[in-house]
């Protein structure tokens, strides 16, 4: 199964977290809440929204810095535990491995050669993270209740994945494990490198996706320690920031949409291995059933990134 990993708390580089009272927090937290759900400011506005947006998420970053979930080691050190996995919960795991291709990261490399409409990957739904699974795990209760959770199933996903990336016993965890610990996201741009793109057209995109996470955290903050439904949610000690903002970009940059189980209409899933499927322009071809089964058109291709 690989080497084995605890779930633990991080701590600061000098030993131990700092301390800072829950009312404090709190305060931090329904500013910021209240900053992000101001009116749009008026054109020309925006960077400057920006910036004061940014300096309330600093400010509660640098309080929660040394508090957070991880796992010891690095991600390679579980892949053979999530291929363990993936064989035990019936997944195909012939024909092709785990590899590093250098600058271009982490995917699945052929170990044979996979020819043009063959049947090369199928991943049983059980290992699928979905908004159902969602529904029914220790996240439901608070989802049945939250307007936000039922209108939004990234945001779902997000807090699914944290949820269960804290539970020591989550069946996902072989998984979680092997997910990258940081990305490169704009939710991850320093302020000096979004500065940079002012004068591009992407920049409306990166300030309204730094705001909406950001607004999201603060009202995920308030509900995980207000609300009664949220009181059996394993994120009370410790739900930062950088740990939304790691779940948020896992999800922008996993996500797939697949049947429901019905088949009445689409939903939201973290797919294991089939999310390593790196590869150049070419044919590929899924279907769904009580299993997701993908077969190459074209053959194996390159992994692209």
């Amino acid at each position: 199964m690989g080497k084995k990993s605890r779930v633990k708390t991080q701590k600061s580089g000098t030993g131990a977290a700092a301390v800072v009272s829950p009312k404090e927090m709190m305060n931090l937290i329904s500013e910021l809440l209240q900053k992000c759900s101001s009116a749009a400011p008026s054109p020309g506005k925006e960077w400057e929204e920006y910036v004061q947006i940014r300096a309330l998420v600093e400010k509660i970053r640098k309080k929660q810095k040394g508090v957070s979930v991880v796992f010891e080691g690095s991600r390679e050190d579980y892949f053979a535990e999530l291929m363990a996995w993936a064989a035990e919960c019936g997944a195909s795991c012939d024909g092709f491995e785990i590899a590093n291709f250098a600058d271009e990261g982490y995917g699945l490399r052929a170990t044979r050669d996979i020819k043009a409409e063959e049947l090369f990957l199928w991943i049983p739904r059980k290992m699928l993270m979905t908004v159902e699974s969602a529904k029914n795990s220790v996240l439901g209760p608070l989802y049945s209740q939250d307007r936000i959770l039922q209108a939004m199933g990234n945001v779902t996903l997000a807090l699914h994945l944290l949820c269960e990336r804290a539970n020591p016993a989550s069946p996902w965890l072989p998984y979680i494990k092997t997910l990258p610990s940081e990305y490169d996201t704009p939710l991850h741009f320093e302020e000096e490198e979004v500065r940079h793109l002012l004068a591009t057209q992407a920049i409306q995109d990166v300030l309204s996706q730094y705001k909406n996470t950001a607004r999201q955290y603060a009202y995920f903050y308030k509900v995980i320690h207000t609300h009664p439904n949220a009181s059996k949610l394993p994120l009370k000690d410790a739900f930062t920031f950088d740990d939304y903002r790691w779940a948020v970009s896992s999800v922008m940059t996993r996500q797939n949409q697949i049947p429901t189980e019905d088949g009445s209409r689409v939903t939201l899933a973290l797919i294991p291995l089939w999310d390593m499927c790196n590869h150049t322009n070419g044919l590929v071809s899924p279907s769904f059933s009580p299993v997701l089964a993908i077969k190459s058109d074209l053959g194996f291709p390159k992994p692209a990134w």
